[in-house]
């Protein structure tokens, strides 16, 4: 992932310096655990442990003409374990990668990588569903206008989107908790073909224990791939969760609209050309990113099967969208915090926007009471769609008329009192049951 997107915590997990420290580790536990089990002196994994070192540019170096990094790696640290020995000496590196191929390494360090970089998108997404939680209940009783297919629909309260939102996202931390569990967190130093033909289980369990891993049960060389899928495919839905929530935002700061706004920071320029605009720029690099996220997703899936007990043609691609996948979806998920933490409602507007159909969103209610008068629901349809569209002409005509409420008074058909129309056509009323899914959001934690 480019830079601009990149985050330095997030950053450092991904980069070369942090991987091959992983390997550096994984290969002196694997050293000490051979100590255990007799097969290596104690001093000479001593001097592997104090020793072992390496330099990204030297490695960088050795394997433009070695074209394998993994022994790359080996020999860049063989060169510092074996500093000062004689040349008749025997050299404490030739204990390194004992027994080991280079998935036995490569794969267990990547999984320890998608631990710490699931880690830091769990906590992610934590920080937003507490906001969209508190802020819940800062909008609880706030009026707006719901809509389907664009349409204005019926009366809601702001705080359901936000509650809405809180609960897509406990759903995202319960799936990457899942994910961590079941996907990351595996290691394998099994050889070869996943046989232990040259290394004892043992070596396996005690790096895996030591990283906070579970040695996976059947590699046949490399860990199955439909785990880094299951990865990918839970980012990409923590993506699209963070488009949803992001594609509202741009909707609602249409000037057509104007119901809540990203913040618009002091000095921030809107348009080169247009000065008045404030556009809602961070939404649109959040649902962007997520495509990438989604689209990475499938890269995951064709990985999956591979010739046999194992070929590379995964590593190329997962190199490029484990890496981005991580990287994006903490990047969008920061940027969504940030508009969602300031983003600036207005409740004025979205009551006016309520009233600017002229009582149409009223319209289910209407057709309810006068059923329960004992209307025929077919009769009591035409009454209250005759009505409707009547207003809807004038406000599609940009016509001054009457208001919903004042056609139904004036229809002969339509028997309700003006008691029972009061009920009807007061918001508050018509959300009297609503405070059930506020209710809901006030318990989750996260």
């Amino acid at each position: 992932m480019i830079e601009r997107y990149t985050r330095p915590e997030m950053g450092r997990i991904w980069d070369l310096e942090n991987k091959f420290e992983i390997w550096k580790e994984i290969e002196v536990l694997a050293c000490e655990a051979q100590v255990e089990l007799g097969v290596m002196p104690a001093e000479d994994v001593a001097v592997i442990r104090q020793r072992a070192a390496f330099e990204v540019e030297r490695i960088n170096e050795l394997e433009a003409t070695l074209n394998h990094d993994v022994i790359a790696f080996l020999t860049n640290m063989a060169e510092h374990i074996d500093a000062g020995f004689g040349v008749d000496e025997p050299k404490p590196s030739r204990w390194v990668h004992y027994g080991m191929t280079s998935s036995d390494l490569g794969d267990t360090a990547l999984c320890y990588q998608m631990t710490q970089a699931q880690d830091l998108v769990i906590e992610d997404v934590r920080r937003l569903g507490r906001i969209c939680v508190r802020r819940a209940q800062e909008f609880a009783d706030t009026l707006c206008v719901g809509r389907t297919h664009g349409i204005h629909a019926e009366p809601m309260y702001f705080g359901m989107k936000w509650a809405a939102w809180a609960q897509a996202l406990k759903r995202a931390e319960q799936r990457l908790i899942a994910a961590r569990e079941y996907s990351c967190a595996w290691g394998a130093i099994s050889g070869a073909v996943g046989s232990y033909s040259n290394i004892d289980p043992h070596v396996e369990a005690y790096v895996c224990e030591k990283l906070g891993l579970v040695p996976d049960p059947t590699s046949t060389q490399v860990i199955a791939r439909d785990r880094h899928a299951h990865v990918l495919a839970v980012l990409a839905t923590v993506a699209a969760t963070a488009e949803w929530i992001a594609t509202e935002v741009r909707a609602l700061q249409k000037s057509d609209t104007i119901e809540a706004e990203e913040p618009f920071a002091k000095g921030q320029k809107g348009s080169s050309a247009m000065p008045h605009k404030r556009n809602p720029i961070t939404a649109e690099r959040v649902c962007g990113l997520a495509r990438v996220v989604k689209a990475n997703a499938q890269v995951g899936f064709d990985n999956v099967a591979l010739w046999h007990e194992r070929d590379i043609s995964h590593s190329s691609a997962e190199r490029v969208v484990l890496a981005d996948s991580f990287i994006a979806t903490d990047y969008l998920l920061g940027k969504l915090e940030w508009i969602l933490d300031g983003l600036v409602v207005y409740p004025e507007v979205m009551r006016a926007n309520l009233e600017k159909t002229r009582g149409l969103i009223y319209s289910s209610r209407v057709l309810l009471e006068l059923v329960d008068t004992g209307m025929k629901r077919e009769d009591a349809y035409l009454v209250v769609q005759r009505n409707a569209m009547a207003v809807w002409d004038d406000i599609q005509h940009a016509r001054e008329g009457a208001t919903y409420r004042e056609r139904l008074e004036a229809d002969s058909e339509c028997v309700l009192t003006a008691e029972r129309l009061d009920a009807i056509f007061d918001p508050h009323a018509f959300l009297a049951r609503a405070d059930v899914v506020l209710e809901r959001v006030r318990g989750l934690e996260f």
